[in-house]
């Protein structure tokens, strides 16, 4: 079992199920990991929502940035974090605040991005929690097609 305690039947649900990302810290350098990740969520059908406050009203893989999960219209079934994981304690509970609006239902951290009390915060209000993995690997590992 990995350090989230997350089976891979769980995450096969998520994949299977949840088809909206809201993207913590999304890049739009090709070379960076947020990039290729959600350049592969978009050719597998997901929907993908940028947020960067740097580049908020641009777009990046032609989705239009949002400064933050505050600024995102929803739906936002998955919150994946591409950011520091000293940085993650704030994430969450902004996605906390807007969990009911946005419909969030998962809290996804990045491989190496690893908060034990971001990740206790989010599953006490009810989120799944999936920590230091990536949604590209899991993929590849875990579904056919």
């Amino acid at each position: 079992m990995s350090i989230d305690g997350v089976t891979d039947s769980e995450i096969q649900s998520i994949l299977t199920r949840l088809k909206t990302f809201a993207v913590i810290g999304a890049s739009p350098k090709p070379e960076r990991p947020s990039y290729g990740v959600m350049a592969f969520l978009i050719a597998r059908g997901f929907t993908v929502k940028p947020v960067n406050p740097g580049i908020a009203g641009k777009t990046i893989l032609d989705q239009l940035v949002f400064a933050s999960l505050a600024d995102v219209p929803p739906p936002v079934d998955v919150v994946d974090v591409f950011r520091a994981s000293d940085a993650v304690q704030e994430i969450v509970r902004e996605a906390i605040a807007h969990k009911d609006r946005l419909g969030i239902k998962v809290i996804w951290m990045q491989l190496g991005v690893i908060n034990e009390d971001a990740a206790s915060e989010a599953r006490a209000a009810g989120l799944t929690v999936v920590m230091d993995r990536c949604p590209k690997i899991e993929f590849a590992r875990l579904m056919r097609g």
